[in-house]
């Protein structure tokens, strides 16, 4: 069923008002999408002679949208990237499939990327574009067929295979032990913690692990394992990391184990995808191939 050209305004006039809902301003919308305020006000007003309704607020010289328009613009808004996306694929694959995935940076970086050459080899047909993303997200407003994801199986309306159980290890720099003794985990309370914004509660699970209460630790926050390691080899205090991430640097001698080895954290590193997508063939490749990489005793999609 051919579905009324009404229904299908052009691609000028929705990024008109996707713009003005985003930016506030025509001049704003003017200078972004290089055009007059009046050539604005047009692809605006052809919108809702086309549609059939007000979408705009005109007080004196200052437009805005309606609450319904604004809804209407969320939408075309999470449109407009589908069809960006899908011209990325078609432009940068014409011959193959294409898959869009969120990593994790360090993860993705020190784990993913090294892995990714063997798997180009065997389906050069399918291109891997790679974003950053630090916390879960919707995939119902961002433009990813999967993602990497640490934590629990918990995220609704997916799929998921566990790649990577995470051990973590106390690591600092060798400097800071000259200072002090380390005979129990208790000891570690005394030195400056260094804490990573996305395990909150690392350092108290892993004290819990040898018998040590310690809530309401006290430290220095980071947003990312690049630098909270470089605070670390700096000698800024004791970091709790993955085992992967140091290793290098504890074979240079650049940082140290503070206490012990290296012990399993409660989360572990997953491939998800939206149960919708689940039938996709570029991912169902790039799962079947993940799953031989896995480093985990249950690899099973579930």
């Amino acid at each position: 069923m051919q579905t009324p050209r009404r229904f299908l305004p052009s691609i000028a006039s929705l990024r008109a008002l996707e713009s003005l809902d985003r930016l506030g301003s025509a001049t704003a919308v003017a200078d972004e999408l290089n055009l007059t305020q009046s050539a604005v006000s047009r692809q605006l007003q052809t919108l809702e002679a086309q549609l059939g309704v007000s979408l705009i607020i005109r007080d004196r010289k200052v437009m805005r949208l309606t609450e319904a328009a604004a809804d209407y613009a969320a939408s075309v808004r999470e449109a407009l990237q589908q069809i960006t996306q899908a011209s990325l694929k078609v432009q940068v694959n014409p011959e193959g499939g294409s898959l869009n995935l969120a990593i994790l940076p360090t993860f993705g970086m020190r784990w993913l990327v090294p892995r990714l050459a063997d798997f180009a080899k065997r389906h050069p047909e399918i291109t891997i574009n790679m974003a950053t993303r630090l916390s879960p997200f919707n995939f119902g407003t961002q433009p990813f067929d999967a993602a990497i994801h640490f934590g629990h199986a918990e995220w609704p309306g997916t799929g998921n295979l566990r790649l990577k159980p995470e051990h973590v290890v106390p690591v600092c720099a060798p400097q800071v032990l000259e200072r002090t003794t380390i005979a129990h985990p208790r000891d570690l309370l005394a030195l400056q913690l260094l804490h990573i914004e996305t395990r909150p509660y690392a350092w108290a699970q892993w004290f819990a692990t040898y018998g040590v209460d310690a809530q309401g630790l006290q430290g220095t926050l980071y947003d990312q394992f690049s630098t909270i390691t470089q605070a670390a080899i700096h000698g800024l205090g004791v970091a709790l990391l993955p085992d992967y991430l140091v290793e290098q640097d504890l074979a240079t001698g650049r940082l140290v184990v503070a206490y012990g080895g290296p012990t399993r954290s409660l989360g572990s590193y997953y491939l998800v995808w939206p149960l919708e997508k689940a039938r996709n063939a570029s991912l169902q490749v790039f799962r079947d191939w993940l799953a031989t990489q896995a480093e985990d005793e249950d690899a099973l999609p579930r």
